[in-house]
């Protein structure tokens, strides 16, 4: 259930003083020999990227989509740090890349925690060689990398998958591990994931599948409406398990994403419930999206979420501002599957029903908009006291 569950993998976790008394801040997941395999990545639509998204680009770019490892590491995002934060973020990648045997555009990095404040790169460099030379195989390898890179999270986030060759045999897996806790509003990728399979595909199959996977995962969730600048999804593939369809690649890799953006939500900061925001009845699949999202990122929706108060006129209202065509004599909305607005107007309901269901730690909420067949699901979550207090502060 790990990054390492794809065989040819090895990881490590460890400490190199970034976070204060000596917690874990260090992550490497690499090839087990050090060689250069198949990679993609998606990354933050953010305008101002962190320093490891642009040298992270810049690798794929050089390499034609191929790595050896991945560094991630936490407590410092290493986000508008100018040059010497590219250079900080190069170091990680070199350090890495000798103790793997591999070239330094052969490594991907990724850095996530605080922004603005300089990467203490003389403290961590010299610790780094120890933390990849205890890379190996197996859950508690993989178990101590996604330890390493969390922030806020209370709990390490991974997930696993398998899927069947095309000649046939035991088939291929699809291993993952991610953080994230707030700032999840993605565009192309929420905060920070890494993915290995031994399915075997070239770079731009893999960038295509991995994109497909991404979109209604990752990309259909939010927590607080903020995009990070340090947001990044990466993919490795060995092709030790031999030639996949692509579909095939393409649904284990979604099955695992949703894994981790589920457990991402059930794990954010302040929040007591998690919900399910579905709109139906769209003119196109992207018109609901935007409706979904729309009521997913209301603070007022979150608010009732937060208080159990099944408030369908909130939802309503910010369907309408959604910026998409809907017609409010045909609106309905409705919490777990029973209907308390329809034809744009209340409607009579088992109110017992409704509140058990709101009292729950999972919500539905379905809307329909009376106007097309598109439909999507955004997952989001409450607005609770513990929100606030995590980030009235620097953090």
């Amino acid at each position: 259930m790990s990054v390492t569950a794809a065989p040819g993998f090895v990881a490590a976790g460890g400490a190199v003083g970034i976070k204060a008394g000596g917690a874990p801040d260090l992550a490497v997941v690499a090839t087990d020999d050090g060689r250069p395999v198949a990679a993609a990545g998606v990354f933050t639509a953010n305008l101002a990227p962190a320093a490891p998204v642009e040298v992270s680009r810049a690798h794929l770019l050089a390499t034609g989509g191929h790595a050896a490892a991945v560094v991630l590491s936490s407590g410092n995002a290493n986000a508008a740090t100018g040059e010497p934060g590219r250079r900080a973020a190069l170091a990680l990648c070199r350090a890495v890349a000798a103790g793997v045997g591999a070239q330094v555009t052969e490594v991907l990095v990724c850095q996530t925690g605080l922004i603005g404040i300089p990467f203490p790169i003389e403290v961590v460099t010299p610790a780094v060689g120890p933390v990849v030379a205890r890379r190996a195989g197996g859950e508690a390898a993989g178990a101590a990398a996604a330890e390493a890179i969390m922030t806020t999270d209370t709990v390490a986030k991974t997930a696993a998958a398998r899927g069947p060759v095309a000649g046939g045999g035991p088939g291929f897996t699809v291993g993952g591990m991610a953080k994230g806790a707030a700032m999840l509003a993605p565009n192309m990728a929420t905060m920070l994931a890494v993915l290995t399979t031994d399915a075997g595909i070239d770079p731009a199959g893999l960038r295509a599948v991995l994109a497909e996977a991404v979109g209604p995962t990752f990309n259909s969730m939010t927590v607080d409406g903020c995009t990070s600048t340090n947001d990044t999804v990466l993919v490795l593939a060995n092709g030790r398990a031999g030639p996949v369809d692509p579909a095939d690649l393409s649904g284990a890799l979604r099955q695992v994403c949703a894994s981790l953006a589920e457990q991402m939500a059930a794990d954010a900061e302040g929040a007591t419930k998690v919900a399910h925001v579905t709109v139906a009845g769209a003119r196109t699949d992207a018109e609901a999206h935007q409706a979904a999202r729309k009521v997913a990122d209301s603070l007022l929706v979150k608010c009732s979420l937060n208080g159990a108060d099944p408030y369908w006129g909130r939802v309503v209202s910010e369907l309408g501002t959604a910026g998409v065509a809907m017609d409010p004599g045909r609106v309905s909305v409705a919490y777990g599957g029973v209907v308390v607005c329809r034809s744009g107007v209340a409607s009579p309901h088992d109110e017992a029903a409704v509140a058990a269901h709101m009292a729950g730690r999972s919500v539905e909420i379905a809307c329909d908009l009376g106007v097309g067949d598109g439909a999507a699901v955004v997952l989001t979550t409450d607005l609770g006291h513990g929100y606030i207090d995590e980030n009235r502060t620097t953090s």
